[in-house]
Parts: structure tokens; C-alpha cells; sequence
């Protein structure tokens, strides 16, 4: 995992560098910033984060999901997240997202808010959907019962 999270915030770090490499001084790296309190960013990213990582989990890991059907689900919960929670968080949902236009730019004033919020929110999320799935027995870190 730890090569993935690397992997993640070098390629958001490399996208915003070419896109001010490219565009110049003009270029919105796509800084994310909260449209009001940062406090209600925070919250709405946490939930955001949750539910994406509840329905990425589920379609992962169970196998009762249709597994062809993963795409949807994700994009789906994506795309609702960003209509609805882009215009007051700017929906990241994932902390390289914010991680990387932050490098770049030099705007690291409400990257805590994306850093904090979807990290806090996936965890949740994915020992939600374990506590789900496994019911009443304790979940493991091998599994459901053990």
C-alpha cells in the first residue's frame, strides 16, 4: 500500500506540474479550497470520503456484488459526490487529489481539511462495511470470524 500512496501523490504532483508547465501563468492547478466555513468542508469530505469507501469495498470484496458492475458503482458515487459537494468542498475525496496542486501551487492553507476529512471518512467507511458484512461477529484482520 504504501507504493500505491506514492504513486498516487507523484502522479497528481507530475499532472499539476505539466499543467503549469503547460498553461504557464494562467494555469488553476486545481488547489481545492472550501466555498464556506472550513469546518463544513471537513465534515462534508469525511462523509464523502465514507461513502465512497463503503461502496468501493463492497464491490471489491464481496462476493454476492456483480463484479461488472464495479465501474458504475464507483463512477456513480463519484459523479453524485462531485455534483453535489463540488460547489462547497470541491469534492476531493482523496487526499493525493488535494496533495498534489497544493505542491505545486504553493497553497497549503485548507489542505488540511483534504488531507483530515478523506482519510478519517475512508477508514470509517471501510470498517463500516466490515462491521456490515460480517454481521454480528467481531471483524478480524484476516476476515469475518476469524
Amino acid at each position: 500500500m504504501p507504493y500505491y500512496i506514492v504513486g498516487q501523490i507523484a502522479a497528481a504532483l507530475l499532472a499539476s506540474l505539466a499543467l503549469a508547465s503547460i498553461l504557464g501563468p494562467v494555469a488553476d492547478l486545481g488547489a481545492t479550497k472550501p466555498a464556506g466555513c472550513p469546518e463544513q468542508s471537513l465534515i462534508l469530505e469525511g462523509i464523502l470520503a465514507f461513502f465512497l469507501m463503503f461502496v468501493i469495498t463492497a464491490v471489491a470484496t464481496d462476493s454476492r456484488a456483480v463484479g461488472h458492475m464495479a465501474g458504475w458503482a464507483i463512477g456513480g458515487t463519484v459523479g453524485l459526490a462531485a455534483i453535489f459537494a463540488g460547489p462547497i468542498s470541491g469534492a476531493s475525496m482523496n487526499p493525493a487529489r488535494s496533495l498534489g496542486p497544493a505542491l505545486a501551487s504553493g497553497e497549503f492553507a485548507h489542505l488540511w481539511i483534504y488531507l483530515a476529512g478523506p482519510v478519517a471518512g475512508a477508514l470509517l467507511g471501510a470498517w463500516t462495511y466490515r462491521l456490515v458484512r460480517c454481521g454480528g461477529d467481531k471483524p478480524s484482520l484476516q476476515g469475518c470470524c476469524g
